[in-house]
């Protein structure tokens, strides 16, 4: 199975690790589920989880979230983004999210903004966007 995860997912995933996000981290680093990356995907991780404010919330250094980063690339299925689909979300940031899981194929695009992700013609896409909590009810459910 392929998902696609927002910044938020990931964020949520470090910040606690009682929560349904990190055990799609688990998921992801025991290569239960294969993450879906692109470039401007991660270039999108490193910059906000970098920023001043976040690295002192996560209690982590700059090089430690590099680390996580890094360990997320070697275990993605990492594709190239040839044609920009616009669907134009209200935040520009999404769009590279829509991108990530249509040219992947990804199953799952996991967000904590469902909204943002099930407007208009989004809805006409080969994924299912979901939150955190229902994907892993959802996981458990089909492959425990």
């Amino acid at each position: 199975m392929v998902i696609t995860i927002d910044t938020n997912v990931l964020l949520a995933a470090l910040l606690s690790r009682s929560g349904a996000s990190h055990r799609i981290l688990r998921l992801i680093v025991e290569e239960r589920v294969k993450i879906a990356l692109s470039t401007p995907l991660i270039l999108e991780y490193d910059e906000v989880l970098k920023r001043n404010h976040i690295l002192a919330e996560l209690k982590m250094t700059s090089d430690q979230v590099e680390d996580v980063i890094d360990l997320l690339v070697m275990l993605a299925n990492k594709h190239r983004i040839y044609y920009r689909l616009r669907p134009n979300l209200l935040d520009e940031n999404d769009n590279m999210l829509v991108e990530c899981a249509f040219v992947s194929g990804s199953q799952y695009l996991i967000t904590s903004n469902i909204k943002d992700f099930t407007l208009g013609e989004l809805q006409i896409y080969p994924y299912t966007v979901i939150t955190p909590g229902d994907f892993y009810f959802l996981w458990r459910r089909e492959y425990e």
